[in-house]
């Protein structure tokens, strides 16, 4: 009985004994071929892989000017593992920096939670961009801090004060990115804004590598098998953008102390020919150590000099949206060029009264447009609105005019090629279903007729309403890039979107805003040169001051630019949109400005309505 206990026990033994093995065997299999972990710990003594960064793609304007541009900048890594027992005060005097910050930084370097990709055996980035007289002065005693090293890119340059909202600007990557892209890794640079963020994956190059052998000390012996095994850098592409570089410059100088937009689309091709907005910064100023610093001014100021008040500003587009109304009223048959409506000082219905100025009464559409009536279009609304032949319902004249409003790009984002474009509001019948309890016809909501209401559009939206009318009925998306380099442009930004309305009844609005320049509420932007198309808008704000506004294209019959001018608490259309889009349209269309012309730009630049030297 005993022998065989002994035996059993024996073959147990033995099984474990296998088991043992066969463990350790299939372990030893798993680091050696399945895993790279050991692999690269161990290639860590013996190499250093060093990035090397792609230089970031340059950014030019339409004629070819450099706006954007790399200058060689200098990273200090470390490794954790090779670096203690370094003289960290000799360090941070070399440095300029304190030793609180110093493990501040170390203490960021080994969180795992903001530093995902950190491993004690691979570089870690210690500080950034140093200029080429701090590297100097760092690499003279660089022999005495082993563990750190410095690693060479390029940061961005900015050549003019100008185009800040459009161009962007780059900054550190987060964990998000870090998490989302295996690109990055802790220490990388990404667009953050404008252009630099919306084409980060065209400018940013593919990234290369340098293989160094290194002895048993850690020391550098120099290229691996002679940099056989190097992986060069692929630069980024190089953008040129749509921008009129003099062009947006005039725009900045002329939006100088005052809150808005200006924005001017070529019709043609859809391309952005300048983005103003106001009050705006120096891009030249988000570079280098002091972006973050910079970025905390800025944001404090009141007067908002970060937002993009071109895309992201949402504003009652007033008196300029009647022509869109024109065009729906002359498509659906509600009127014709001839139909005539009363305007007493204002549309008057009952108790109901929406106010206007002085004009001829009754007329008919053109001269409506040119002398921008009130009354005339909320007639046409209210014609509409109640017209129980033609819609069995008020919701379905509200969804009828909708469909309208929204193929002419209003009510959804347009799809520029920048981040954070808001959509603006157009109402539709649900909207008001549910604020009045189905229980509303067209004089409540009568207002939105001449752009007011619930009605809001941004000024991109109504610079591209000026583009639809120049092009008689369709707009190309507009973007800011005209070309990327080697790369098609999306197609979306070739296509002609067409709206409800025939060519036909476009011309009849032509013929309008041709007579609010040669004699109604436009005649500032009159000149002998070429036929400008205009519109004005004087947008109530419940707030303060009424917004001044135009829209408008010119040359008439061979449109070269559409545009759009905002500012915000302005007053009449007539006192800073007209005069404003009249300059801009000068300069582009001769190239300059004439004498005249200089000194009224320098007579607007000087209109403050807030002080920019208080911000």
């Amino acid at each position: 009985m005993k022998r065989y206990q002994l035996e059993k026990r024996k073959y147990v033994i033995g099984g474990l004994t296998v088991g043992i093995v066969l463990l350790f065997l299939v372990r030893l299999f798993s680091i050696q071929l399945l895993s790279d972990v050991f692999r690269r710990d161990a290639d860590s003594n013996a190499f250093l892989r060093q990035v090397q960064f792609p230089s970031r793609g340059a950014i030019t304007d339409r004629h070819g000017k450099l706006l954007v541009y790399n200058q060689p900048a200098y990273d200090i890594m470390v490794i954790m593992m090779e670096q203690d027992g370094i003289d960290t005060l000799d360090l941070c005097e070399t440095l300029g920096i304190t030793r609180q910050w110093y493990d501040r930084r170390m203490r960021e370097i080994k969180d795992r939670v903001h530093n995902p990709g950190y491993s004690r055996y691979t570089q870690q980035l210690f500080m950034s961009q140093l200029s080429v007289e701090e590297f100097s002065r760092f690499g003279e005693k660089l022999f005495r801090f082993p563990g750190f090293y410095i690693q060479k890119r390029s940061i961005r340059q900015y050549q003019y004060p100008y185009a800040a909202h459009i161009l962007g600007d780059v900054g550190e990557v987060g964990p998000k990115e870090i998490k989302e892209d295996p690109y990055y890794r802790s220490g990388d640079y990404v667009g953050t804004s404008g252009v630099e963020r919306s084409y980060e994956t065209y400018l940013r190059g593919e990234k290369g590598c340098e293989i160094l052998l290194r002895d048993a000390r850690g020391r550098i012996k120099g290229r691996y098998q002679n940099g056989n095994f190097d992986v060069a850098p692929i630069p980024g592409h190089n953008l040129t953008l749509g921008i009129d570089l003099d062009l947006q410059a005039l725009g900045e100088r002329l939006m100088k102390g005052k809150m808005g937009s200006i924005v001017a689309i070529e019709p043609s091709s859809g391309e952005v020919l300048c983005m103003v907005s106001s009050p705006t910064y120096d891009p030249r100023e988000m570079v280098g150590r002091q972006r973050g610093a910079v970025h905390r001014r800025l944001s404090a100021i009141a007067q908002k000099p970060l937002l993009n008040r071109a895309i992201m500003g949402q504003y009652p587009p007033g008196s300029t949206f009647k022509t869109g109304q024109a065009l729906t009223f002359l498509e659906e048959g509600i009127i014709e060029p001839s139909t005539s409506y009363p305007c007493s000082h204002g549309f008057h219905f009952g108790n109901l009264t929406v106010g206007c100025h002085s004009h001829g009464s009754p007329l008919p559409l053109l001269p409506a447009i040119a002398t921008s009536c009130n009354g005339y279009f909320c007639w046409g609304l209210y014609h509409m609105f109640s017209n129980r032949r033609k819609y069995p319902s008020v919701q379905a004249a509200m969804t009828r005019w909708k469909d309208y409003m929204v193929s002419m790009g209003f009510g959804y984002k347009l799809g520029i090629d920048l981040p954070g474009e808001k959509r603006g509001m157009i109402p539709n019948a649900d909207f008001y279903d549910k604020a009045y309890r189905q229980s509303w016809n067209g004089l409540t909501v009568i207002s939105i007729s001449i752009g007011q209401g619930e009605v809001n559009l941004t000024p991109l939206q109504i610079a591209n309403l000026g583009a639809t009318i120049a092009n008689r009925g369709y707009y190309i998306t507009p973007h800011v890039v005209k070309e990327i380099q080697d790369v098609p442009l999306d197609s979306t930004y070739l296509k002609r979107n067409y709206t409800m309305v025939q060519r036909s009844n476009y011309e009849i609005v032509v013929q309008g805003m041709r007579g609010a320049v040669t004699g109604g509420t436009c005649r500032a932007a009159n000149n002998p040169w070429y036929e400008v198309c205009g519109k004005t808008g004087t947008a109530q704000n419940p707030h303060g001051q009424d917004h001044s506004a135009f829209m408008g294209f010119a040359p008439k019959d061979d449109p070269k630019i559409a545009i759009c001018v905002y500012v915000e608490n302005g007053g009449f259309g007539a006192y800073f949109g007209v005069p404003i889009g009249a300059l801009m349209m000068e300069q582009y269309i001769n190239g300059h400005l004439s004498p005249a012309s200089e000194a009224k730009a320098e007579e607007m630049e000087n209109k403050y309505l807030y002080n920019p030297d208080k911000e």
